[in-house]
């Protein structure tokens, strides 16, 4: 089983057991449906969507079971998961790209140790021993993401990997 960070809860709304949750997870409707169970906290214990919806910035979950307050409070703060095995994703996640090889110019530019975003776009953290390079996840720089050899092929472009 491999477990799939997807948010965190950081509270609830009105008493009957609707938590809200914060998550940046791409592919929400395949995640945030009824019947998808999620795991919650260190121990990763067990729920099953009952109801979902969406709300400002919040993903608002009940669960199966779960109809009060008072049964749901002790999970504000904590972690929530999916089991990956359990969720068909139409295309790769990002987080997929973590720990992939950077390539330019048939040159190793270092390995995404981190995904960022920014109002924009998602921004691959690259780390080279000390150096780290800040690339955006744009169509212009990235060539080619080749899961297989786990390597990501991107465009030179100035100031891209220079050092000053």
């Amino acid at each position: 089983m491999e477990y799939l960070y997807i948010g965190e809860i950081v509270g609830t709304h009105g008493i009957k057991g609707e938590v809200r949750i914060v998550s940046n997870i791409e592919y929400k409707d395949c995640i945030f449906k009824p019947g998808i169970c999620l795991y919650i906290g260190k121990n990763k214990e067990q729920h099953i969507i009952s109801h979902y919806r969406f709300h400002k910035i919040y993903d608002m979950v009940t669960f199966e079971g779960i109809n009060d307050i008072n049964d749901v409070l002790v999970y504000k703060g904590e972690k929530v998961y999916v089991n990956r095995d359990e969720i068909t994703f139409p295309s790769f996640l990002k987080t997929d790209l973590i720990g992939m090889n950077v390539v330019s110019k048939d040159e190793y530019r270092g390995k995404v140790v981190q995904i960022t975003k920014n109002k924009v776009q998602d921004i691959l953290v690259v780390k080279q021993e000390e150096k780290k390079f800040m690339i955006p996840y744009v169509d212009a720089l990235i060539e080619k993401v080749d899961f297989e050899h786990k390597t990501i092929y991107v465009h030179d472009m100035k100031g891209l990997f220079d050092e000053n």
